[in-house]
């Protein structure tokens, strides 16, 4: 258990409509029933994942309604059932960040207490890094935030699809630690309960497999959290392990 003295979580800021999961013509378009009106409707789904595990035809999905008029589709996607129905799983891959920097401007996260938030969407030679933290002595961290939605039992598994990017950032990393005067971490967040650990999808994209490992050996800290979600908001759980297999 962790020995955080306060909860972080985020409500949904509308009322969440359930619906029935029937296609997923794009990316970034789903095509779902309204379980009250069976109304057929399409929802942007923010996350580009594979998530075949998760969309398929008949699991049920809630959505969000848009209030900008401007955007091209009423219905947002948020939530999906896992595979066992046994609990929900956010398909919002922009609540991670947004829970993160959160906990660290409230000093929620204890694998983080002695670093201050300074910044996100810190700029370094070419790349842009989610957090910048820094110390009292003016020690500074570079921390990279995984969205996870991939589990097999109690294993979070990340990515659920071939990340060059992801690959290319961990590399990044590891190079800083290895070469300059940067810590440097990664923090998995799973956006699902039901998982105990976090382990690498290596049949889905050894590289990142391979990178993570030797980030890890360079001296990139490792963290993971999961979390709670029910239909009006998601909640920071317990820190689980990051486990690599030999």
């Amino acid at each position: 258990m962790t020995s955080d003295l306060h909860d972080l979580r985020m409500a949904f800021p509308r009322q969440l409509t359930e619906a029935i999961f029937l296609e997923r013509p794009n990316r970034f378009i789903i095509q779902c029933k309204l379980l009250d009106s069976e109304e057929v409707v399409v929802a942007h789904l923010p996350d580009p994942g594979r998530l075949i595990e998760l969309l398929l035809p008949g699991r049920r999905v809630w959505l969000m309604d848009n209030d900008n008029p401007n955007r091209k589709t009423k219905w947002t996607a948020v939530l999906c059932e896992s595979p066992d129905q046994t609990c929900l799983v956010s398909i919002n891959t922009t609540y991670p960040n947004m829970l993160v920097e959160k906990g660290l401007k409230t000093g929620f996260f204890k694998e983080f207490n002695e670093w201050n938030y300074k910044k996100s969407e810190y700029k370094l030679g070419n790349s842009r890094w989610d957090f910048l933290l820094e110390k009292e002595d003016g020690k500074q961290l570079l921390l990279e935030v995984k969205s996870v939605t991939l589990a097999d039992g109690e294993k979070g598994m990340f990515p659920d699809a071939v990340t060059a990017r992801g690959t290319k950032h961990v590399k990044e990393l590891a190079e800083l630690a290895r070469n300059s005067d940067f810590e440097t971490a990664i923090l998995f967040v799973a956006q699902r309960e039901d998982v105990e650990f976090m382990t690498t999808a290596s049949h889905i994209d050894p590289a990142f497999d391979q990178a993570l490992r030797e980030a890890k050996a360079a001296g990139v800290r490792l963290f993971a959290r999961k979390c709670h979600l029910d239909v009006e908001e998601i909640r920071v759980g317990d820190s689980i392990p990051v486990v690599l297999s030999e």
